[in-house]
C-alpha cells in the first residue's frame, strides 16, 4: 500500500511535471518500495507500479545501488555518489540519485546509449587509428622480405583475429605461407596448392577485390588453411595485399567456432590494414630485386682478384673513397695473353669523380679496354680509340690511365708502360732504389687527341713494378691530419719492399695509408704490383716440354 504522504509530497514536490518529465523517474522508500513512477518511467520499466518491490521490477545494479542508499543521515535533496551506468531493455541508462525529506530517493533514468555507441565508436577509432600508426611504423622498418611477412602475420593475429596466414604469390608450385597464432610465433612453409582450391583466394592473389566474408563457407578451409590445433573454423576473411602494380600477397583472417563473426566493419579495417601491409611488403620485395641487380653489376665493376699469370707475379688492392661503398673511379684488370709467350695486359686508371657515377664510366672504359685486346700490342692506339670512345658518349668526365705489357722472358719479366695522363709507374729494384718509368702522356677523354710516350724496362727477379693512384700519394693525414701522403713518402715505403712478394708490397701500402688517414676522408686508392719472382727455370725433360718455374 502507498503512503498518502508520499504520494501527495511527492504530487505537491513535482505537481504536472513529474508525470511529463523527458526522463524515466521513479521513487522508492527505504524498505525498497516503489512510491511512485513517471510515465516515461512506465514505458521503460513496464512492471514499475506503486507499491511493488523495486527488486522485482528493475536491473540488480539499480536495486542494489538503491540498497547501498540506505545511509542515515543522508541530506535530502541531494545526490550521494556518482551516477551509475547500466542495461535497461538492451540499453544503457544513467540512474541519477536525489535523497529526499522523507528519507525516499528519487531515481531519474537517462537514456545514454546513442553517447555510449558514439564513445564507443570513437574509442575504437582512436585504437585502430593507433594500431595503423604502430603498423605502418613496424612493417616499415624492415626491408627484409620474409621479416616482414612475419610481422605482418603477428600484427594481425595479435589485433584482427585469432589467428592470421600471410600468403605471398606462387613461386613454382608451392605457395609461401606464414601463419601464426595469436600469442604464438609466425611460422614459415610452403605449401604445394591449388590457391583456387579456396573460395576469393586464388583472386586476391591475382589482385581482385577481396571476397564478403559471409560468401565463405568456414567448413570448406582445407586442412593446409587452418593451423594445428586451432580447432574449429567459425568465420574467414580473405583479402588481398596491394603491391606496387600487382598484389603482395594476400591476408587470411580466421576466428574460431563461438568467436563473433567478423563483422563489415571488421572487414573494411582489414582492407585498411592490408594496404599498409601490401605497401610494405611490396617495398620489400622491390628493394630485394633491386639489390640483386645492384649486386650483380656490383661483382661485374668491383676490381678482380690477381695472382701469379704466365710466370709473372700479379697483386692489387682497392680501397673506394667511402667505407659503405663498393665501387668507384679507380680500376685496375689484367687480361692475360691467348697465346703462350705472348704479354700480358694490365691496366689501371682514374675516373674523375668517385662513387657510383664515377663507377658507370669505370665500367665502360673497362668494357672499351677489353674489346681493344687484340691490338694490346699497341698502347697508343688502344689509348686513342678510348679517347675517342668517350669523346663521343653523353659522359663529362675524363680519366687517367696507365696501360702495362708483361711477359716473362727466363728468369727475368720484359715490361712496356704507357701512361696517359697518370703518375708515373714506380721500380722498385733489389738495390731497394726506387726509380719512375720515363713514360707521360696526355688523359683520355678531354682533348680530341691523346698523345702517349711508351718505355720499355725489364724486371729482374725480386724486382716490381708499382702501378698507383694519386689517390694514394693524396691521402690527407699524418700527425696535423692535412698532409699528403705524399710520392716521397711513397717511394720511401718501397724501399723498404726490395724482394718481397708482390701481395706483401700491396699489403704494406695498403696498411700505410690507412694509419696515414685515420678516420679522415680519401680519394679512391688503387695500386697493381707486378714482380719478377724469384725462380728457377727447369729445362725440359729431354727438350721435348717447355719447361717451368719453380720456387
Amino acid at each position: 500500500m502507498v503512503s498518502t504522504r508520499a504520494q501527495t509530497g511527492a504530487g505537491a514536490q513535482h505537481g504536472s511535471l513529474w508525470n511529463h518529465a523527458p526522463y524515466p523517474a521513479l521513487v522508492a522508500d527505504l524498505q525498497g518500495t516503489v512510491v511512485l513512477c513517471n510515465d516515461a518511467a512506465g514505458v521503460v520499466l513496464p512492471a514499475a507500479r506503486p507499491g511493488t518491490r523495486l527488486a522485482d521490477v528493475v536491473p540488480s545494479w539499480l536495486s542494489e545501488a538503491h540498497d547501498a542508499l540506505r545511509v542515515p543521515g543522508a541530506r535530502a535533496g541531494q545526490g550521494t555518489g556518482a551516477p551509475l551506468s547500466g542495461e535497461i531493455a538492451e540499453r544503457s541508462f544513467e540512474a541519477h540519485p536525489s535523497t529526499q525529506d522523507d528519507g525516499t530517493v528519487v531515481w531519474w533514468l537517462v537514456d545514454d546509449t546513442d553517447h555510449r555507441l558514439a564513445r564507443e565508436a570513437l574509442h575504437m577509432e582512436r585504437e585502430r587509428t593507433a594500431f595503423l600508426a604502430e603498423a605502418s611504423s613496424t612493417l616499415l622498418s624492415s626491408l627484409n622480405l620474409g621479416r616482414c611477412m612475419d610481422v605482418v602475420a603477428q600484427l594481425a593475429a595479435e589485433h584482427l583475429a585469432d589467428a592470421a596466414l600471410v600468403i605471398a604469390p606462387t613461386r613454382g608450385r608451392r605457395l609461401p605461407v606464414v601463419t601464426c597464432l595469436r600469442g604464438g610465433s609466425p611460422a614459415l612453409s610452403h605449401e604445394p596448392v591449388d590457391p583456387d582450391e579456396v573460395p576469393g583466394l586464388g583472386e586476391a592473389l591475382r589482385g581482385f577485390p577481396p571476397v564478403p566474408s559471409r560468401w565463405i563457407d568456414p567448413g570448406a578451409a582445407p586442412d593446409w588453411l587452418v593451423p594445428e590445433g586451432f580447432g574449429r573454423v567459425g568465420s574467414i576473411v580473405i583479402t588481398p595485399l596491394p603491391g606496387h602494380g600487382v598484389a603482395a600477397g594476400v591476408l587470411v583472417l580466421l576466428r574460431r567456432s563461438g568467436s563473433a563473426t567478423f563483422t563489415e566493419s571488421e572487414e573494411v579495417f582489414a582492407r585498411l590494414f592490408a594496404a599498409r601491409a601490401g605497401a610494405a611488403m611490396s617495398a620489400a620485395r622491390l628493394y630485394a630485386e633491386q639489390s640483386s641487380i645492384t649486386e650483380v653489376l656490383m661483382r661485374e665493376l668491383l676490381p678482380p682478384s690477381l695472382h701469379q699469370i704466365s710466370g709473372v707475379d700479379f697483386a692489387g688492392g682497392y680501397r673506394p673513397s667511402a667505407d659503405h661503398e663498393r665501387v668507384g673511379g679507380d680500376f685496375y684488370d689484367v687480361h692475360p695473353a691467348v697465346i703462350e709467350g705472348e704479354a700480358s695486359l694490365i691496366a689501371l686508371g682514374d675516373v674523375c669523380g668517385k662513387g657510383l657515377e664515377a663507377a658507370v664510366l669505370t665500367g665502360k672504359i673497362r668494357n672499351t679496354l677489353h674489346a681493344l685486346l687484340p691490338m694490346a700490342d699497341d698502347h697508343q692506339r688502344m689509348i686513342s680509340l678510348l679517347n675517342t670512345a668517350l669523346l663521343n658518349s653523353h659522359h663529362t668526365r675524363f680519366a687517367t690511365l696507365v696501360l702495362a705489357s708483361a711477359v716473362r722472358k727466363g728468369s727475368e719479366v720484359d715490361l712496356r708502360l704507357t701512361s696517359a695522363g697518370h703518375p708515373s709507374p714506380l721500380i722498385v729494384r733489389v738495390s731497394s732504389e726506387v726509380e719512375e718509368a720515363e713514360t707521360r702522356g696526355t688523359l683520355v677523354g678531354a682533348m680530341p687527341s691523346a698523345p702517349a710516350r711508351t718505355t720499355s724496362l725489364t724486371l729482374a727477379p725480386g724486382e716490381s713494378c708499382v702501378l698507383y693512384t694519386d689517390g694514394i700519394t693524396e691521402a690527407k693525414g699524418g700527425p696535423m691530419g692535412g698532409a699528403h701522403f705524399g710520392e716521397e713518402r711513397l717511394r720511401r715505403a718501397l724501399s723498404e719492399c726490395a724482394g718481397m712478394p708482390s701481395e706483401s708490397i700491396v699489403e704494406h701500402i695498403q696498411m700505410l695509408t690507412s694509419q696515414w688517414v685515420g678516420q679522415g676522408s680519401h680519394d679512391d686508392m688503387a695500386v697493381v704490383v707486378i714482380s719478377a719472382p724469384r725462380t728457377h727455370h727447369l729445362t725440359a725433360v729431354n727438350g721435348r716440354t717447355r719447361g717451368r718455374f719453380t720456387a
